[in-house]
Parts: C-alpha cells; sequence; structure tokens
C-alpha cells in the first residue's frame, strides 16, 4: 500500500509517501511545496493543488492522509488555512484517491505516544521510525509522513480488529 500524507500551509505544505509491504515501511518520497511568496494568494492555492497532482499522478498513492486542524490562533489564519485544505482536497478529489483526516493529535500521539508532542520530537521520530538518515529532513515534510504513518497505524490496527472480530 502506498499512502501520501500532507500537511497544508500556504507557505510551506509537507508532503511525504510511504510504501507498506506486510513487513514494513519505505520513504519513497518527501518534501514541501513552497509558493513563490510574492504570488497573490488565489495563485499559491493553484500551485499548490498543482503541485500535488503532479505528485499524485507520479506516484499513485492508494490512500491520502490530512491533517486536519482543531483550532488556529485567530481567524485570518483558520480562514488561511481552511482555503489551502480546499485546494488539497480538490487535488485528492481530481485524482480519485481516497481521502483520510487525522488531528495534529492523533497523528502526534501516532509517532510519539504523545498527543502534545514538539515539532521537534516528531520530526526526530519519524526519521527514526522510518529509518531515515537525513537530518535535514523539513518540519513541514516530517509532519506529513506523520500523518501518512499515522494512517497506516489506523489501517493496521482495524484490519487486526476485523480479523478478530
Amino acid at each position: 500500500m502506498r499512502v501520501l500524507g500532507i500537511d497544508p500551509s500556504s507557505q510551506s505544505t509537507g508532503f511525504g509517501i510511504i510504501d507498506y509491504d506486510e513487513e514494513r515501511c519505505s520513504v519513497r518520497a518527501y518534501g514541501a511545496i513552497r509558493p513563490s511568496r510574492r504570488l497573490p494568494f488565489h495563485r499559491k492555492l493553484n500551485e499548490i493543488r498543482e503541485r500535488l497532482e503532479e505528485l499524485i499522478e507520479a506516484h499513485k498513492p492508494e490512500e491520502v492522509a490530512v491533517e486536519n486542524p482543531f483550532y488556529a490562533r485567530n481567524i485570518k489564519t483558520a480562514m488561511t488555512l481552511g482555503q489551502v485544505r480546499g485546494a488539497v482536497l480538490v487535488a485528492v478529489a481530481a485524482r480519485n484517491c481516497a481521502l483520510y483526516e487525522y488531528s495534529a493529535l492523533e497523528i502526534k500521539k501516532a509517532v510519539t505516544g504523545y498527543g502534545q508532542a514538539e515539532k521537534r520530537q516528531v520530526n526526530t521520530m519519524v526519521r527514526a521510525l522510518l529509518h531515515l538518515k537525513d537530518d535535514s529532513v523539513g518540519q513541514d515534510a516530517s509532519d506529513a509522513l506523520a500523518a501518512a504513518y499515522c494512517h497506516l497505524n489506523t489501517r493496521l490496527f482495524n484490519k487486526k480488529l476485523e480479523e478478530q472480530g
């Protein structure tokens, strides 16, 4: 199974793609989509959508996991993030991928065991869990890989429950 994790942001949308083959996870790709700061906001949204569609087309993930923010510090931030999420959801829908959403708390708990973990802790654990030797994995990319990892754990847990029930 191949999962694309996405951490939406207007400045730096993180992405991470993980393959799982019943034995282990391996990282296929990761990075961040960083539209030019000079672009008007609607063009940034379009660039994020286009780049995600290109990633989906190139890597053909079976499922997509997106961080679903529970709250924002202020209304403007919440509106901006909502619009970026809209661009992400359109890209996923345009490529007919199954979409799963997880809160930041669920994602952090899946990779660190603690739902209030700091970004630095998430980054460290993602690199350890996925055997990444690259110390320069950015926080946006590690958050996206964490979303994909969280989704895989959730799927495996649900599968075991089904087998037992």
